[in-house]
C-alpha cells in the first residue's frame, strides 16, 4: 500500500504525525484530497474546517483545525493550524453551547468541532 508522511500540527503543539493513505482538508479554494504521489500544493485552510487523516492501519484521525496552511511536498503532507483540536479531546457539550455565540466565527468554532466529534450541526 502506498502511504505519504503527515504532519498535523498546531502554533502551540504538534497533534498528529505519522504516516497515512489518505488527508482530507477544507481549504478556501474548496475541499482537497490528497493520496501518495499527488503533486506539490500550498493551500490556505478555512475558519472552522475539518481535516480528516486515514492513517496505514485503517484509523482515521480527525480534527478541528480553524486557520493556517497544507503544504505538500514530494515527502509528505503538512499541516500547519493557527489551532487544532482532536475529535476526542472535545468537549461536545461546551461546542453545541458555543453554536448559539453571537461572534459568527465562535459559531463556526464551535460547528467545525462538534463535526470533528462526529456530531450533526
Amino acid at each position: 500500500m502506498a502511504e505519504i508522511a503527515v504532519e498535523l500540527v498546531a502554533v502551540e503543539r504538534r497533534l498528529w504525525s505519522g504516516t497515512a493513505s489518505f488527508v482530507v482538508a477544507q481549504t478556501t479554494e474548496g475541499e482537497i484530497g490528497i493520496l501518495p504521489g499527488h503533486e506539490p500544493v500550498l493551500g490556505q485552510l478555512v475558519e472552522g474546517g475539518v481535516v480528516k487523516v486515514t492513517t496505514t492501519d485503517g484509523e482515521t484521525v480527525c480534527a478541528a483545525v480553524h486557520g493556517g496552511f497544507l503544504s505538500v511536498t514530494a515527502t509528505g503532507v503538512s499541516i500547519l493550524a493557527e489551532s487544532a483540536e482532536l475529535s476526542d479531546e472535545i468537549d461536545v457539550a461546551e461546542a453545541k453551547a458555543a453554536l448559539s455565540a453571537e461572534d459568527e466565527a465562535e459559531r463556526a468554532r464551535a460547528a467545525a468541532r462538534l463535526r470533528a466529534a462526529g456530531q450533526s450541526v
